[in-house]
């Protein structure tokens, strides 16, 4: 028995997102009786790019990259989703999280479809020069079906402003001029919206709060334990400490921090942007213990936010976790049996679509200033996103509630309804 749990459990963990996205996709679509060719629609992409991306590497040699643009679903407006350099990035990854990025749109209620992309490679092992380079000759291999009116990439795993700068250049030079909305996430200077650095994370941070508020519960001395202390994590865990919250837990991928008196995260977040080589293994513990990723998510907290990877949650840790309230920062770190595993528990989860939705929100109110070559200060961003993450779970926990389903299952519901209600308003061309 023991040899064939642990077999099921690697089967969920190395187990195929896409599949997983197109389950929940046949679930959802059943309990909406959709229309079955609006459902087939929805199970296969509008458009997937697959393309060679030669790189001059520093040393002379010419490497040839993989990269890859899918755009899922373009019917309630341009497709939007983030570029990512990874070792692992290939073509049903981009489809599910090209589907994900559909779902969350349409959950959050903004006019954008669903797209992603990316390279196969490894960021780690290139110089700043070779990324350069293979960002400007993806960004050409794909520039035909890029567009501010078509499809708008923005920052992902390994990408970042920078990288965003030398996508809108490459564009801008292609097209002869300025091209600047044709991605998000870009640096300020160049036409980024104030705020989009700290988007995403706040807006799981509002997420905590107003789940919280539903429940009944005051957040001040509420525990936490955020896994993985990137940018949606880090800035996830300061904001909750400041709205009250005793973060008590963190981790990246060198391991944790524990301190049941809470820790000390501004002076966390301060020592490793200052010490850009370091991780949380380098940081002294200062009373707090070492922890390991695993241990985090079982910590006796009241939250649980996992902000880093896929299928952290699983049938393997999912009976243990203590946590009653999990709110999802990172893409699907939930599997579907151990979804089960916390709904027969009673454990709340805020899915990932409507939790981390904060970058897209502000990638949508970026784009606009671009178009309208506007822009706001900060604080009337931030005060647009909060309005749209509190209408965005009110929705959802209100369908939730009159469906009588878990908030995942309510999430894709309304999100699906959405899209479907806008390929039956549009009809079927030609």
């Amino acid at each position: 028995m023991e040899q064939t749990a642990q077999i099921a459990t690697k089967t969920e963990i190395t187990g195929d997102l896409w599949s997983t996205v197109l389950a929940q996709l046949d679930e959802v679509a059943e309990r909406l009786q959709l229309d079955p060719g609006i459902h087939a629609m929805l199970r296969q992409p509008e458009r997937e790019l697959t393309v060679a991306v030669p790189v001059m590497m520093d040393d002379g040699h010419i490497e040839v990259f993989t990269g890859y643009r899918v755009q899922h679903s373009s019917a309630r407006g341009p497709c939007k989703g983030g570029i990512r350099y990874h070792p692992e990035v290939n073509l049903n990854e981009a489809r599910a999280l090209a589907a994900l990025m559909t779902w969350k749109c349409a959950v959050v209620n903004v006019p954008f479809g669903g797209a992603k992309g990316g390279v196969t490679c490894n960021p780690r092992q290139m110089s700043e020069a070779e990324i350069c380079r293979l960002t400007r000759r993806y960004t050409a291999m794909i520039m035909p079906i890029l567009g501010p009116r078509r499809d708008i990439p923005a920052p992902d795993v390994n990408t970042n402003p920078q990288v965003m700068a030398w996508m809108a250049d490459t564009v801008s030079m292609l097209e002869g001029s300025s091209v600047i909305e044709v991605v998000t996430g870009k640096p300020v200077v160049l036409g980024g919206s104030l705020g989009r650095k700290e988007a995403t994370g706040r807006g799981v941070a509002i997420v905590v709060r107003e789940t919280l508020q539903r429940l009944g519960r005051r957040i001040e001395g509420t525990r936490v334990a955020v896994q993985g202390f990137g940018n949606v994590g880090s800035v996830a865990a300061r904001l909750l400490q400041e709205m009250g919250c005793r973060v008590v837990a963190i981790s990246d991928v060198s391991g944790g921090l524990y301190r049941e008196q809470g820790l000390d995260v501004a002076a966390i977040a301060h020592y490793l942007e200052t010490h850009p080589r370091s991780l949380l293994a380098d940081y002294p513990t200062h009373g707090g213990a070492r922890i390991s990723n695993e241990e985090l998510l079982t910590s006796d907290v009241d939250v649980l936010v996992p902000a880093a990877l896929e299928h952290q949650i699983r049938t393997d840790n999912a009976a243990a976790i203590q946590a009653r309230l999990i709110v999802e920062g990172a893409n699907g770190p939930t599997t579907r049996r151990a979804d089960d595993i916390l709904n027969e528990r009673g454990i709340i989860v805020v899915p990932d679509i409507l939790a981390n939705a904060g970058g897209v929100v502000v990638s949508y109110l970026e784009w606009v200033q671009d178009l309208q070559r506007f822009f706001w200060e900060e604080e009337e961003v931030n005060t647009r996103l909060e309005a749209i993450m509190q209408r965005s779970l009110r929705e959802v926990w209100d369908f939730s509630q009159a469906h009588q389903v878990p908030l995942r299952i309510g999430a894709h519901m309304l999100a699906v309804r959405r899209v479907a209600e806008a390929i039956q308003t549009r009809g079927i061309f030609p």
